[in-house]
């Protein structure tokens, strides 16, 4: 007998229960662990008379895709959509399965797969990297730092056959856009890469499992919606006091207000300044990308302590935006010096504390007296200084179509791009920053200006948060690790991912629930996210729903839920190319 809520009529009507999907092997055994993805049958239709966008200011609304896992019994229970909607299934070790919501009135049966390459297919991208041997540990590490910069090593894309010759034109590229691969990686990863994906390739079965999912799934939510497209970049994301989620899209100057609980967005397009030109002062890093209206390179957002403002780095400009989310007004806030603003955050003051990544800077901004601050970071030789001296320069001539950066010479350290990159402030006012290609982090006391530099035990410090202790979470970005310094004692304490293979995930950044004493850590070549429960010390691990899922930062709420994004540059390197909002509710 069927149960009532397997009714077709109480599925078509968008019946406020839930409906029980049961999920079998061929022989009736419950399967456990399956992620149970409801999808729309069509995306929303949505406004994109803005050169394929929506236009600025135009409400609009997305339909949300949810995914929950499977109970021991095999049983997860999905809300019905008030739209068409679908079932997709996926388990590592089966088929995917794609179902009608009609056809719930049974229980779905998934196959095994036995295909070797497609079993390895569906390892994520770090099982794929993880088989990398240049016969040299730390060539492969400097490898993973300058080359998952932008997006995963190992997908599907970065891992079909290509020539060296092929290999060193994209490698060229990657430069260009910003990579600091050495020289003489520049000229040796090439023809190990041909020969290695070759290898793989023909031999799909060196490719490891990646980390097994838990029986511990079973309760939690997955809600994701798309933003953009594929010529997007959902690079940096703020959680608004006003429950409102802001994603800037780096690549279309665009900034994405998001009411997670309904789907409805406004999209604002921010206003280039007069004099402005498209890639602002890196004009020629992009000049061959199919589609960018980047004026500005919107990276990184932070609310005002004081008045709910947020604050927005630039990244192509030298300058800060101001965008009032009741007005919706923008206002620019011009610098005379600095190059890349980076990473943003507020201090207590309502203070604007920001990295500037390529001219080896911290700068602040006083809202009560419209001044900048800027507190020069050490260089690390004589050249290092005149590097990042002459950096606009160097720009300059890109833009002029000198490409400059295929003819430098690049150490393996890379000297001349010390680049300051994340930065958060403790509870005592002070500034910290995490600097990533010097194996460090800084200081600055913002009451004397003194400027403190910290060796880190480990490479690739990239981002940084502080807990309610006043201890710093660190990524350890190729080192597949995460760190704890606490400032009172000195002491650093490093933790391993728990990802499998081991030691093979670059976690880009991180975030602290300082209510509930976790960290949140970005699975950024692994499909996932990770939270880390500080006072018991236990892993948690979650898959997302996408392969190719390249997340750059994360957002919490009062009531734990935790926000990411899609951020892969390019977006096309995304399963089905587009870019998305994701929302994680926890098992309790």
């Amino acid at each position: 007998m069927k149960h009532p809520l397997f009714t077709l009529a109480a599925l078509i009507a968008g019946s406020a229960f839930a409906v029980p999907v049961s999920v079998q092997d061929p022989g009736g055994k419950p399967l456990a662990t399956v992620m149970v993805s409801r999808q729309p049958v069509k995306v929303a239709a949505v406004d994109s008379s803005d050169n394929g966008y929506a236009a600025s200011g135009k409400p609009q609304q997305a339909f949300f895709e949810l995914a929950r896992f499977t109970d021991a019994a095999g049983v997860a229970d999905i809300p019905p959509a008030e739209h068409p909607w679908k079932i997709r299934l996926r388990k590592p070790g089966y088929q995917d399965l794609t179902v009608a919501a009609s056809a719930l009135d049974k229980p779905l049966v998934m196959t095994p797969e036995m295909d070797v390459a497609a079993l390895a297919a569906q390892q994520p991208a770090n099982a794929w990297s993880s088989t990398i041997d240049f016969g040299d540990a730390d060539l492969k590490k400097e490898f993973m730092l300058q080359c998952n910069f932008c997006h995963q090593q190992g997908n599907a894309l970065l891992r079909r056959d290509r020539t060296a010759e092929e290999w060193k034109v994209a490698i060229r590229r990657m430069v260009r856009y910003g990579a600091r691969l050495s020289s003489e990686g520049q000229e040796k990863i090439p023809a190990l890469l041909e020969a290695h994906w070759k290898k793989v390739n023909a031999n799909p079965a060196l490719v490891p499992q990646g980390t097994p999912w838990s029986p511990a799934l079973a309760g939690t939510t997955i809600r994701e919606m798309p933003i953009g497209d594929a010529m997007s970049q959902m690079h940096d994301l703020l959680l608004h006091s006003n429950g409102l989620v802001y994603v800037g899209d780096n690549l279309q100057d665009r900034i994405y207000e998001i009411d997670p609980a309904t789907g409805k967005f406004t999209v604002y397009k921010i206003p280039p300044q007069p004099g402005d030109t498209l890639g602002g002062l890196l004009a020629g890093r992009l000049h061959d990308f199919p589609k960018h209206e980047t004026y500005q390179g919107i990276h990184s957002l932070a609310e005002s302590p004081k008045d709910k403002h947020i604050f927005i780095t630039p990244s192509y400009q030298r300058r800060l935006i101001e965008f009032d989310p009741v007005t919706k007004a923008f206002r620019a806030h011009e610098m005379d010096g600095g190059f890349y603003p980076h990473t943003v955050r507020f201090d207590a003051k309502d203070r604007v504390w920001f990295t500037l990544a390529l001219s080896n800077q911290v700068g602040m901004f006083d809202r009560t007296s419209a001044r900048f601050t800027r507190y020069d970071l050490p260089f690390r030789s004589t050249m290092e200084k005149l590097t990042v001296k002459l950096t606009p320069f160097i720009f300059k001539l890109l833009a002029w179509g000198i490409p400059v950066a295929n003819y430098v010479k690049v150490d393996h350290v890379s000297t001349g791009v010390p680049l300051p990159y994340g930065i958060d402030i403790t509870p005592d006012g002070k500034a910290w920053i995490a600097r990533l290609h010097t194996d460090e982090i800084a200081s600055v006391d913002p009451a004397t200006g003194v400027v403190t530099m910290i060796k880190t035990p480990f490479k690739g410090p990239r981002r940084l948060r502080s807990d309610r202790d006043g201890n710093l979470w660190i990524v350890a970005f190729n080192e597949s690790k995460i760190a704890r310094y606490a400032p009172k004692t000195g002491q650093f304490t490093l933790f391993d991912l728990p990802v499998l293979p081991k030691g093979s995930d670059t976690p880009y950044s991180l975030n602290v629930d300082r209510a509930r004493h976790q960290v949140w850590v970005n699975g950024t070549n692994s499909d996932s996210v990770y939270r880390y429960d500080i006072a018991t010390q236990a892993w948690t691990v979650v898959p997302m729903q996408r392969k190719v899922t390249f997340t750059r930062d994360v957002e919490i709420s009062p009531k734990g839920q935790v926000y990411v994004t899609s951020a892969s540059f390019p977006s096309w390197h995304i399963e089905d190319a587009q870019p998305t909002l994701i929302e994680i509710t926890p098992r309790p």
